[in-house]
């Protein structure tokens, strides 16, 4: 087992976990796991304090209050899309209770090999960004039936208008502001998604996305999955070279409004997340500020009136 300090604090009131106390929760709750060893991964992941139990379960327990709910969907919603998808997606195995002073419900997943595309290397980024293009036309196809919950990243961007100018104020000494800004406002006013609702990831960002020799080995993360509009699974875009990302967007068929819709999301995304994670995740927050540099940056972005 790792040593016995917790995975670095993230948020001010989230609750404590340690090697201690998952060990003893999984010898408490699942007994024939008791054998395996545990590790902890040292992970970008905001939201859950993530173990590796034997070679083969990966473990995934909230740290804070607002993630309560991504066990539930993740718990009922995966065994319904996993199938339906190219690549894996870690179906959960088995859904911990909250015990020995741990308040929250948890989730074990069967472990996807690879490693995760923010700190993969050498790979092939012309057929990666098709393979994850084919993803996301796949998931967008699966039947969104009347019981399918909205994605929390699938709907408007209106109501994060303050948030978003708030957060960009707070990086303009190190950022063109107001090309950031009027980006933006040029995704407030595109012509909203009028199509019918679709399934989305969500957070489709290199963090969540497993390679393996190259290729696209699985999604994980579904905590903000749901149906409504795409724009938000595009975001991954801007990890992309400006070739890549074009072919990306000529695969999933966006048309000018959802593209400044997604780049809006990027805005949005990075600039909340920048500061609120400096001093804790430092390599993500250096992928973040490429990937609003490369929006930023984007010929069309250009083509935006400030």
């Amino acid at each position: 087992m790792s040593d016995h300090h917790p995975p670095p604090k993230m948020h001010d009131d989230e609750v404590f976990v340690d090697d201690s106390l998952v060990r003893r929760l999984v010898d408490t709750q699942f007994p024939h796991w008791s054998d395996l060893p545990l590790t902890r991964v040292r992970s970008t992941g905001t939201d859950n304090a993530i173990y590796r139990l034997g070679d083969n379960i990966g473990l995934r327990l909230p740290r804070i209050h607002w993630a309560i709910s991504q066990v539930a969907k993740e718990w009922d919603w995966l065994p319904k899309l996993g199938p339906r998808l190219p690549g894996s997606v870690a179906v959960p195995l088995a859904k911990g209770e909250p015990d020995l002073g741990y308040p929250y419900p948890w989730l074990a997943y069967p472990w996807i090999a690879g490693e995760d595309l923010q700190h993969a290397s050498s790979i092939d980024l012309n057929n990666l960004a098709r393979d994850i293009a084919v993803f996301v036309t796949a998931l967008e196809r699966v039947d969104a039936g009347d019981s399918s919950p909205p994605g929390k990243r699938a709907g408007s961007l209106i109501p994060l208008d303050e948030q978003a100018r708030w957060a960009i104020g707070q990086l303009e000494d190190d950022i063109d502001a107001d090309r950031a800004v009027a980006i933006w406002e040029a995704a407030l006013h595109a012509e909203p998604w009028t199509k019918p609702a679709v399934w989305t990831h969500g957070d489709l960002l290199a963090a969540n996305i497993i390679v393996r020799d190259g290729e696209l080995a699985g999604v994980i993360d579904w905590s903000c999955a749901g149906i409504g509009d795409p724009a938000c699974d595009a975001q991954i875009a801007w990890f992309f070279p400006p070739e890549q990302r074009a072919e990306f967007r000529e695969a999933l068929g966006f048309d000018d409004s959802t593209w400044a819709r997604a780049r809006g999301w990027v805005v949005w995304q990075t600039a909340m997340f920048i500061p609120y994670y400096a001093e804790t995740i430092p390599d993500a927050v250096a992928t973040a500020k490429l990937r609003l540099q490369a929006v930023l940056d984007d010929p069309g972005s250009r083509e935006v009136e400030i």
